[in-house]
C-alpha cells in the first residue's frame, strides 16, 4: 500500500493538479481573511463557512486522473496485477489525495494565530477556528471519497471531473432543492421509490451482479409499499427531511458555529467509508473484467 501511495503522491505532486488545488485554496482563503481582518471583525470560522464552495471545484480537480487517468493509459492494468488487495490500492490513493487535500489546510492553521497578531477589534477564540479546521479537513475527506468512486466509474479524466462537479454542485445545493420538494405522503412515497431504484442502479454498477441489485431494489420497494400501508401518516414531509439529513455541506453549520459536532464527524467518516468501499467494488469488477 504505501508504494501505491508515494505513487499517488508523486502523480499528484508532479503534475499541476496538486499545486493547483493548493494554490486555489490558499488564494481564497487569503482573499477572505484579508476581507475579515480589514473589516475589523476578524473571525476565521466564518472564513471556511464562506469556503465551501471551493470545494466545488477542488475535489473535481484532484480527483479527476486518481483512476480514470489509469484506464485511460491503460497503466490500470498495472494495477490489477500487484499482489495486493483491491481495498489496499484504493486506500493507497485515497491517503495520497487526502494528503494533497491536507496540505494547503495546514498552512490555513497558521492564519488564526496571524489574524491574533493583526486585529485591532479583539482576538479571536483559537478553540473555535481549529475546531473548524478540523471540521473542514472532515468534510473534504468525505467528498475525496466521493471524487475517488466517481474517477473509477469514469474512462477519462476530463469526463471524472465533470461528473464529479455536477455531483459536488447538487451536494451543495441539496437542502435548498429539498424545500422544493412536494410535502404529501405520495410524493414522498414516489421520491422514496425512485431513490431505491436508483440505488439497486448504482449497486449493480459497483458490484455488476445483476440478480443481486435487482433482488434488492425489489425487497426496497416491497418494504416502502408495506410501511406506507402500515403508517401512511409517517410520509407527508419525510423524504424532504430525510435530503436535508444527508445534505453533506451543511453537516459543516456546527463546527462554523463553534461546535465540534461528534454525530457530523462520525457521518463524515462514515461516507468516506461507505463511497470507499464502492470504489473497491467498481474496481475490483473491474480487475475481474480485465
Amino acid at each position: 500500500m504505501t508504494a501505491i501511495y508515494e505513487r499517488e503522491l508523486d502523480s499528484q505532486l508532479n503534475g499541476l493538479t496538486g499545486y493547483v488545488y493548493g494554490a486555489l485554496m490558499l488564494l481564497f482563503a487569503g482573499i477572505y481573511v484579508m476581507v475579515s481582518n480589514l473589516a475589523g471583525s476578524p473571525d476565521f470560522t466564518n472564513v471556511l463557512y464562506s469556503m465551501n464552495f471551493i470545494y466545488l471545484i477542488g475535489i473535481p480537480l484532484l480527483t479527476m486522473r486518481s483512476v480514470a487517468e489509469e484506464r485511460h493509459q491503460k497503466t490500470d492494468q498495472l494495477l490489477y496485477s500487484l499482489p495486493l488487495s483491491m481495498t489496499k490500492i484504493v486506500l493507497g490513493k485515497y491517503l495520497a489525495l487526502v494528503t494533497v487535500m491536507v496540505m494547503p489546510i495546514l498552512v490555513m492553521g497558521l492564519y488564526p494565530l496571524l489574524l491574533n497578531a493583526l486585529a485591532t477589534a479583539g482576538a479571536i477564540s483559537l478553540k473555535s477556528a481549529y475546531s473548524a479546521l478540523a471540521g473542514y479537513v472532515l468534510l473534504g475527506m468525505a467528498l475525496t471519497a466521493v471524487g475517488l468512486y466517481i474517477s473509477s466509474l469514469m474512462d477519462s479524466p476530463a469526463l471524472a471531473a465533470g461528473a464529479c462537479f455536477i455531483v459536488m454542485l447538487l451536494a451543495y445545493f441539496l437542502s435548498p432543492l429539498a424545500e422544493y420538494i412536494p410535502q404529501s405522503g405520495p410524493a414522498s412515497l414516489a421520491a422514496f421509490a425512485l431513490a431505491a431504484a436508483v440505488f439497486a442502479l448504482i449497486l449493480w454498477r459497483a458490484t455488476g451482479n445483476r440478480a443481486a441489485a435487482l433482488g434488492i431494489g425489489a425487497a426496497l420497494e416491497a418494504g416502502l409499499g408495506a410501511w406506507y400501508a402500515l403508517a401512511p401518516d409517517m410520509f407527508p414531509g419525510l423524504f424532504a427531511d430525510v435530503v436535508q439529513w444527508l445534505a453533506i455541506f451543511d453537516r459543516f453549520d456546527n463546527f462554523a458555529y463553534d461546535i465540534f459536532d461528534v454525530r457530523s464527524a462520525v457521518y463524515f467518516l462514515s461516507a468516506a467509508a461507505v463511497f470507499l468501499f464502492l470504489t473497491v467494488q467498481a474496481m475490483e469488477r473491474r480487475r475481474w473484467a480485465a
